[in-house]
């Protein structure tokens, strides 16, 4: 049963979710606040998907998302929030969300949101044997243990970062368009922005390039994509 964590101040909005979520089956961890939600994952550190609010009385959603990224980068994150400016999302999304949605949000979608991502961590975990360790120069990414190493040296990747590397790695020198990258990573149903490929290259860049503002592997194709070279 997947495990899901729901962080939400208003009693209304996170029971709504709560009971949706469970009517799919669902196990579902209720917290009103920041604190209480890190004293849940405390207790409770197995779980698939976390739905943070960002307007939470203390600690705010956006704060709980980089604590829970330093020690966990294979849960998926779902952020919500009331503000819906660009400049809120790129945050979001580049402190280690998966997704980013803005209130008032259609219950539906968020479902399918929520699956996707669990569908997506279950992908990563089940990955055993049939794989092995792709290299690239430097790089070697190892899909049995789900990590990068460059030059030997570790880099710390979220699921999604991962799958984009993959991606990477099994098309070398091949021109990816935005919309390929985003149905080979959030799946053919995500419903969200292209631009969220956008915000994880640059992250991705932030991790493994030498000079990220003068990229020299993951290099953009102007109108188009990404390439890895």
């Amino acid at each position: 049963m997947r495990r899901i964590l729901v962080v939400e101040d208003e009693t209304s909005i996170r029971e709504m979710i709560a009971l949706n979520l469970r009517m799919k089956n669902m196990e579902v961890l209720e917290a009103e606040s920041a604190e209480a939600a890190l004293a849940l994952l405390d207790t409770n550190p197995a779980c698939d998907v976390a739905i943070l609010d960002v307007m939470l009385p203390g600690m705010n959603g956006f704060s709980l998302c980089e604590n829970i990224r330093r020690t966990d980068n294979a849960i998926g994150i779902i952020i919500l929030s009331a503000k819906s400016q660009e400049t809120d999302k790129i945050r979001g999304l580049s402190i280690g969300a998966d997704d980013y949605m803005t209130k008032p949000f259609s219950v539906s979608e968020l479902m399918a949101r929520v699956e996707a991502l669990c569908r997506r961590v279950a992908r990563s975990a089940g990955e055993t044997a049939e794989t092995g360790r792709l290299v690239s120069g430097e790089f070697v990414l190892d899909e049995n243990s789900h990590m990068l190493l460059k030059n030997g040296r570790q880099i710390d990747l979220t699921q999604v970062e991962f799958q984009i590397m993959e991606l990477f790695f099994k098309n070398p020198g091949t021109a990816l368009v935005r919309e390929k990258i985003l149905k080979g990573v959030w799946g053919e149903n995500y419903f969200g922005d292209v631009k969220i490929v956008d915000v994880n290259i640059r992250r991705l860049r932030m991790k493994i390039e030498d000079e990220p503002s003068n990229p020299k592997h993951i290099l953009t194709v102007w109108g188009y994509g990404y390439r890895w070279n």
